[in-house]
């Protein structure tokens, strides 16, 4: 469907632009008529952005997806037209001019449709379950309710500006050690697929005894030169094997369960883990959406079956009449102190803040725990590398010590 850009006068008497789609320019002037808006000028898009109601549009990323950062800047960009005082319908043509990724305007203009059709703004945006999620959808239905949407779009804002801030800080500190890691095993194996081949023209040239270590070297490359392949299709075959095992349900509970088990890296697992439960929690609470609803949410946003399933645990619970510390402490995945401060928090009537609180520590644990890793991991690597490329330099080097010797 064409896709046309408007200028004009609303009901108020207030210049505002925007898109709006519709078989054609009448129909165009006669959606926008409908809509209290006297068009001025109307002109078609030369780019007609996909079909906003499209279930194809999703978070995945790639040119032209729409991304969780896009939906973070959008956020915070429409935060700031409805706190100074934009009508809705206003900031969100405003941010439709503003926003660049084509999925996300189709997305934008399909939401603002739909609420001059007399939809609410979470019931507009839930049709569209693969962009927004329902932490987002039910965050605004409470700032609607409560009347104060701006303040809601704010704290959304905040809460997933926080998640890409943490992201990022995750991926910075890895990257180094992932590229370190990436070259490593290229200069390796362009050693002994490469050189090694070379020098080993002279050494069956000599036709002397080789040292083990030659030998050994010798026979891995050999090996790579020759079964290199099978391998490959071995690692493939068991990557696609694998994954199929974690969507089952044994499988993802095992893996889930390894994940926040395993050494070094699975307390980190339990830490990020922790950290999301209290932040989603904290700001749902925070915007007005009752506990039981808001552990409804926070149950799909885990990313581990075995906390999702504790955190069902205790929204059953608490639909009985318990409270929440007992299931979560019962539980025993969840650490101590976030239990102790859940229950001091139930009891003072102040639980939103206590959660936040929690995920302040706990979002600093993980920045502390990656530098001290990443700061292991470089070390580790660079003695890794320097072994392997020193038994390799050996290897060539012990032959051609003896071959020396014997002149």
């Amino acid at each position: 469907m064409p896709v046309f850009e408007y200028k004009g006068w609303d009901r108020h008497g207030k210049r505002t632009l925007g898109v709006v789609d519709a078989e054609g320019p009448q129909a165009a002037r006669v959606k926008l008529k409908r809509a209290g808006i006297y068009t001025i000028e109307l002109n078609q898009q030369s780019l007609t952005p996909k079909k906003p109601w499209s279930r194809k549009i999703s978070l995945r990323k790639g040119a032209g997806a729409i991304t969780s950062r896009d939906i973070s800047v959008a956020t915070r960009q429409l935060s700031t037209l409805v706190r100074g005082g934009l009508p809705l319908v206003t900031a969100l043509n405003a941010l439709v001019e503003q926003v660049d990724n084509e999925d996300l305007v189709a997305v934008l203009a399909d939401v603002r449709e739909r609420i001059n059709e007399g939809a609410s703004f979470a019931d507009a945006m839930a049709a569209h379950p693969r962009v927004f999620n329902p932490l987002y959808i039910n965050m605004v239905r409470a700032g609607e309710t409560s009347g104060a949407l701006e303040v809601v779009l704010e704290r959304l804002a905040e809460f997933l500006e926080g998640q890409e801030e943490l992201r990022g800080k995750v991926f910075a500190a890895l990257i180094y050690p992932a590229v370190m890691l990436v070259v490593g095993i290229a200069v390796v194996l362009f050693m002994v697929t490469y050189v090694i081949p070379q020098v080993q023209v002279i050494f069956d040239e000599t036709q002397q005894a080789l040292p083990l270590p030659t030998r050994l070297l010798l026979g891995f490359t050999d090996f790579l030169r020759h079964w290199g392949w099978l391998v490959l299709i071995f690692v493939i075959i068991g990557y696609y094997f694998f994954r199929r095992w974690i969507k089952t349900e044994t499988g993802r509970e095992n893996w889930d369960r390894f994940r926040i088990t395993a050494p070094i890296f699975g307390n980190l697992s339990l830490v990020v883990s922790t950290s999301r439960f209290a932040r989603t929690l904290s700001t749902l609470l925070t915007s007005g959406v009752p506990l039981v609803r808001s552990l409804d949410i926070v149950e799909h946003v885990m990313g581990n079956v075995l906390l999702a399933d504790a955190v069902k645990k205790a929204r059953n619970a608490i639909a009985e009449g318990a409270d929440l510390a007992g299931p979560l402490k019962t539980s025993t995945l969840f650490p101590p102190i976030v239990v102790h401060m859940v229950a001091v928090g139930e009891k003072t009537g102040d639980l939103e803040a206590m959660l936040s609180h929690v995920a302040d520590a706990y979002d600093t644990e993980v920045e502390i725990r990656i530098r001290a890793m990443t700061s292991m991991l470089e070390p580790m690597l660079l003695l890794a590398m320097g072994v392997v490329i020193g038994f390799v330099v050996v290897s060539v080097l012990l032959p051609i010590f003896q071959m020396t010797q014997g002149f």
